[in-house]
């Protein structure tokens, strides 16, 4: 997509009518809002789901297998991303993949608000999985496409952006948990699917007036002899998969374990084959070579936090429904609340951090340094929360409050990290491979959840002092590695502060 078209896809868009901002900022705005309210609301109560009893609307898996599953479902949830990516910048543009993205989360979710299998259940994880690898990176392209390059809006655009994403994250948990807490688990998923389409309906309603171009123009589309090679590798790749799927499920040799497995290796395979493809390509330089370098411990470092930081919604789950006490001041918690913790923090304390690095200015923390603030913020997350465990044992329920910490302590080193990786990799990224490089950043977050499905096995209310304690002193020691390895990765980074 050249500078000119670019230009003219901005001159499209009504450019006041939301905060001082385009117009079309209130169709993504609230397009984002429901789309997050409808992920994490059904997030909130799926591993609940999964291993209540089936007396209690549940499926009845085991806890451990439970928790295994949802982190595979986020790390394919990333890796999707990748795809979905590809097909709007290939084919049908963001707009479009925004649209059939969310179509196919709603009709997720309401699979898992009928009543149903467990063969029904993964159809309808399937169907989220590609529907938010298409729908979560597209919005945030359409978002840029709507500021001229020279628009010093964007940044606060996206801000405001961002503040949809969490308030959607907060309020979603709170919903949805008291409506499983007062009627069942299929509501709650019903309400998920009244989320999305809520966002759609606000999507399709106002995108022409709002929108403009912005969305509807594949960044570098196919050509008609590029689209017919690429549709019968599709379709061939569907049949071939889907072959030796069936001949595997025939012969027992896939299974949830084996599969929980493959996507164990895929997490690192393709990262690490996103690293040397770009390091060995003619169009990397020397100097991006050097900076690929030092973003492989920036990468390494994020998936240390993301490990901890996404067992959120499974560990601490499970800790706040088995191990925690659920009254307070004399008021009944759900346990899905506490997952509303994180988008709250985030909400109150981001300006907070965004005022501070611009006080500090040249004095502030160099990107390194700022990782290895975040990888120490999440080991004290995970050894705050052995502490009761280790004072009280592991049969007495513990006072909400120590969860409450632990969320807090993670959420202060996802403001050092996250952000701040997003930034880093725009500057780190190679000329040629600037959109490969920002996917490589999101699988880092795959990476991290296809880590945590093996992890998840080792922990269990008899040995949580080893299990928290143990990640949490390895992300303590990798952050202080990090820490010291800091001036010598800055100068790798050849200039990037």
């Amino acid at each position: 997509m050249s500078s000119i078209n670019k230009q003219k896809i901005a001159d499209s868009v009504p450019q006041k009518g939301f905060f001082g901002h385009p117009k079309g900022l209130f169709t993504l705005f609230f397009t984002e809002f429901w789309e997050r309210f409808s992920y994490y609301g059904m997030r909130a109560i799926l591993v609940f789901y999964m291993y209540y009893e089936v007396s209690k609307g549940g499926l009845g898996l085991d806890e451990t297998t439970a928790m295994a599953i949802v982190s595979i479902y986020g790390s394919l949830v990333y890796m999707s991303g990748i795809i979905g990516g590809w097909l709007a910048d290939r084919i049908f543009g963001t707009s479009k993949a925004v649209f059939y993205g969310g179509i196919l989360i709603m009709l997720g979710h309401i699979v898992l608000a009928l009543p149903g299998s467990l063969e029904m259940f993964f159809v309808s994880m399937v169907l989220i999985v590609i529907g938010t690898g298409l729908l979560k990176p597209n919005v945030s392209s359409v978002v840029g496409e709507m500021y001229s390059e020279n628009d010093n809006r964007r940044d606060a655009g996206f801000t405001i952006f961002y503040m949809g994403i969490n308030m959607g994250g907060f309020l979603a948990p709170l919903v949805v948990g008291a409506l499983r807490t007062n009627y069942n688990f299929h509501v709650g998923f019903a309400a998920a699917a009244v989320g999305m389409l809520l966002g759609l309906i606000v999507f399709v309603t106002t995108k022409k007036k709002n929108l403009g171009l912005a969305g509807t123009i594949p960044a570098n589309p196919l050509s008609s002899d590029e689209k017919k090679k690429v549709f019968t590798m599709i379709g061939s790749s569907i049949i071939v998969v889907g072959i030796i799927v069936a001949i595997a499920i025939s012969r027992d040799a896939l299974t949830i374990e084996s599969f929980i497995n493959l996507v164990g290796v895929l997490g690192i395979l393709i990262p690490t084959a996103f690293f040397i493809f770009m390091y060995r390509s003619p169009k990397t330089n020397s100097v991006e070579r050097s900076r690929l370098i030092a973003y492989i411990p920036l990468f390494i470092a994020a998936v240390m936090f993301w490990a901890i930081q996404e067992q959120g919604s499974t560990i601490l789950a499970n800790y706040a429904d088995k191990r925690t006490d659920l009254t307070f001041g004399g008021m009944e918690i759900a346990p899905e609340w506490f997952q509303s913790l994180n988008p709250l923090f985030i909400i109150i304390l981001a300006p907070v951090f965004a005022w501070l690095w611009v006080k500090m200015g040249d004095r502030q923390p160099t990107v390194p340094q700022k990782f290895s603030l975040g990888l120490l913020f999440a080991g004290l997350s995970f050894l705050v929360i052995l502490l009761p465990g280790y004072f009280t044992g592991n049969d007495s329920l513990v006072n909400p409050l120590w969860l409450v910490l632990s969320y807090f302590l993670v959420v202060l080193g996802e403001l050092c990290l996250s952000p701040v990786g997003l930034s880093a990799t725009t500057k780190l990224a190679p000329a040629a491979f600037s959109a490969q490089t920002m996917s490589l950043w999101f699988l880092a977050s795959a990476a991290a959840q296809a880590l945590n499905a093996q992890l998840v096995r080792f922990y269990s209310a008899e040995n949580e002092l080893a299990y928290f304690g143990g990640i949490g002193a390895a992300s303590l020691v990798l952050g202080i590695l990090l820490l010291a390895l800091s001036p010598k990765i800055q100068g790798f980074m050849k200039g990037i502060r």
